[in-house]
């Protein structure tokens, strides 16, 4: 039988169109989530089209279908996009200050929270409008995601605060509410105040206004 001998350490032939592929396909497929959480988030699910997300995408919309099946997949990897940075950067920042006293370490857990809304707007839209309707995708949300971030919030957080049990759930959206309606509103902040939050140094004092506000 007659071997083809292979040159140590040369790659195959075609080993790098592969890996080209996949690197164009992950590409693809994470420009095609970013374009949802944006689209998602300002129209709704029931208000956004496959069509719409491709456009905001620049791609077409077979490859939607070819990545993620159906719109509510779709839906489903933009939320846990979202959530993946929301709760990696609070849950780093707990961990990282458990030495420091406990008031302070809430302070700064707050304030990158209040960063991370400045950042990504749409996370508090999308949750606004998921949140008033009672249906699957709420219940997916809640038991995926929110249930977690919830649990962490009030076991490292509040509960250390002295905050009562039965305050916890007020406790919780004050601190979403406060963190992150300025920018979500952005526009209307411009117009009325003539100050833009979403600027650097607005972004930062608002995050040390919350802090002081849900840590007395």
């Amino acid at each position: 039988m007659v071997r083809t001998r292979t040159t140590p350490g040369k790659p195959k032939p075609g080993a790098g169109k592969v890996t080209g592929r996949a690197r164009q396909r992950a590409e693809t497929s994470a420009r095609i989530v970013n374009a949802a959480r944006q689209t998602f988030a300002k129209r709704g699910f029931h208000g956004t089209s496959t069509r719409d997300i491709a456009n905001e995408a620049g791609t077409n919309q077979g490859l939607i279908t070819y990545h993620f099946g159906t719109k509510e997949a779709l839906w489903r990897a933009a939320a846990d996009s979202l959530f993946e940075e929301f709760g990696g950067r609070l849950a780093e920042r707990i961990n990282v200050q458990r030495a420091a006293s406990t008031r302070e370490n809430a302070r700064e857990s707050i304030r990158e929270f209040v960063r991370f809304s400045g950042e990504y707007p749409e996370f508090f839209w999308l949750m606004v409008d998921e949140g008033k309707n009672a249906d699957d995708r709420l219940a997916w949300l809640v038991e995926s995601h929110l249930r977690p971030r919830f649990e962490l919030v009030t076991d490292y957080l509040l509960r250390e605060l002295g905050y009562a049990e039965e305050e916890l759930p007020h406790a919780f959206y004050a601190l979403a509410g406060a963190a992150s309606l300025i920018f979500a509103v952005a526009p209307e902040c411009r117009h009325l105040t003539g100050m833009d939050p979403l600027k650097k140094e607005a972004v930062e004092r608002h995050a040390d206004f919350v802090a002081r506000l849900i840590v007395a």
